[in-house]
């Protein structure tokens, strides 16, 4: 996958959107697809090619903030940096406004996740539309590979901006009013249900670093949990299944889950290559602070409240999960840690190029889908005693706390849960979504911000800003959150 990507832009560029702007598509960019889309291995080419779109454009290839694809990259800083987990190591510059909310419309971070996500979606449409030039064994699992990326794309724009405009097919300039149409999110979700059970009717599970059955299944319950009326039952059974399927399995060293990559524990991992800047990462580097490995001054610093957690419920994921030095007194995030680094030694050593890192981002492991069981279990309660569930959740504490083991648990409490995801979880982005689901944000967040002095925070913070640039592309079709 990681070699074949710059081929595909190559030979069909942005098929489904238009070099002016990410969400107006051309009517000519029709008979490009329609040019390049002529046999089964060219859908399977282009489905290679909407992964590109998750995966971004390292920092070091086109330094500009502006109207570049950066994917995931860039995801920590509306996730984890308005969590209570991390923060900016300095108040500048746009980066720094997602841990003290001060967000607004025109940040550029936050309007190129936007239409990353977007173009993830208007990929999958283009090449759903050519799926008859399939061989016909091939068509149904094309299919649930391409709508299980699109419904990823949509849960995480669903999650951080609200009510977004839905668009299921391609769309030419004659109608452009479809991509500036705000839908209510319950419909939303009603379409990435739709999208992921087709997924898990029509895939299996040979990929870790593409679409699988497990991977639709393991973002379907997450999904079910999260949709404004929640289906608890689905969730758990979704979970059961994965754990029953004996297909994966927690890594016996916490430190191999994240530098063993495709690992046991992983389901669905989107792929990065060491060295490499056009298949590189770059967010990595900017998670070092001490020694500044990145473009930005350190970014993703851990907070005091997230250590002292995992003082309490760490264990054995502490010390893969952060590192204090002691000659600046910063923690900086370590699962992550570019090729070559070593922040053991003194002093601390980052390879030979941290800017290009080749760590894989994992978007879904199993152990977020063990706690995902709990969570399903206790639905709308306050804690759980059913017996699968507390099998699944003493497999996470007999790994943090190996010396223990076997651990007996026999009930656990939505507060001891959103905990333990905290700390097994941290820094994977995560946590800001956890406490949406769980129901706690504002109040988390409102005292969270209080203690580091961030006084603007306002519940509007809970959604992002829709980016102006697209309202203005809209000529005000396209209407902003409140509060904003």
């Amino acid at each position: 996958m990681k070699h074949i990507k710059y081929l595909i832009l190559l030979t069909i560029g942005f098929t489904s959107v238009s070099c002016e702007d990410f969400l107006s598509p051309l009517p000519d960019t029709v008979v490009v697809a329609e040019t390049y889309f002529n046999s089964d291995a060219d859908l399977k080419t282009g489905i290679i090619g909407i992964y590109d779109a998750i995966q971004g454009v390292n920092e070091n290839t086109v330094t500009n903030d502006n109207r570049v694809n950066r994917g995931v990259i860039f995801e920590y800083l509306l996730t984890e940096h308005r969590s209570d987990n991390t923060r900016s190591q300095t108040t500048e510059g746009s980066r720094a406004d997602f841990h003290r909310y001060l967000v607004n419309a025109n940040n550029v971070q936050s309007e190129d996740y936007y239409a990353s996500m977007y173009q993830v979606i208007f990929r999958a449409n283009n090449i759903m539309k050519y799926i008859d030039v399939a061989n016909p064994e091939n068509v149904a699992k094309y299919l649930g590979e391409i709508k299980f990326l699109r419904a990823y794309a949509y849960f995480n724009l669903v999650r951080l901006y609200g009510d977004v405009p839905l668009v299921t097919e391609v769309v030419l300039a004659s109608n452009s009013e479809a991509l500036f149409t705000r839908i209510d999110k319950a419909v939303i979700y009603d379409q990435i249900v739709a999208d992921l059970l087709e997924a898990t009717n029509s895939l299996d599970n040979t990929y870790k670093s593409r679409a699988s059955k497990a991977a639709a299944q393991a973002l379907l319950a997450k999904v079910y949990m999260t949709k404004p009326n929640p289906n608890y039952v689905d969730a758990k059974l979704l979970c059961e299944d994965i754990i029953n399927t004996g297909g994966f399995n927690l890594q016996p060293n916490f430190h191999d889950v994240f530098y063993n990559e495709l690992n046991s524990e992983i389901i669905f991992a989107i792929q990065y290559q060491f060295g490499l800047d056009t298949e590189s990462q770059s967010f990595s580097a900017e998670f070092t602070s001490t020694l500044r490995q990145g473009r930005q001054d350190g970014l993703n610093m851990v907070n005091q409240n997230l250590i002292d957690d995992f003082n309490s419920k760490g264990g054995t994921r502490t010390a893969v999960s952060y590192h204090t030095f002691t000659s600046s007194s910063r923690t900086e995030v370590t699962k992550f840690l570019p090729e070559g680094s070593n922040v053991l030694t003194v002093p601390p050593t980052y390879g030979s190029n941290p800017q290009s890192a080749g760590n894989d981002w994992i978007i879904l492991r199993y152990a977020d889908v063990l706690l995902m069981h709990v969570e399903a279990a206790i639905a709308t309660g306050t804690s759980t005693s059913d017996p699968a569930a507390m099998v699944s959740f003493n497999k996470i504490k007999d790994r943090a706390f190996p010396a223990m083991a076997p651990h007996s648990i026999s009930n656990v409490t939505k507060n001891d849960l959103l905990l333990e995801r905290r700390v097994e979880l941290a820094f994977e982005n995560h946590r800001f979504f956890d406490l949406l689901r769980f129901g706690v944000a504002d109040s988390v967040l409102s005292q969270h911000a209080a203690v580091m002095g961030y006084g603007d925070y306002n519940t509007r913070a809970l959604l992002l800003p829709i980016p102006a640039r697209e309202i203005n592309l809209s000529g005000g079709l396209l209407t902003q959150n409140p509060g904003y």
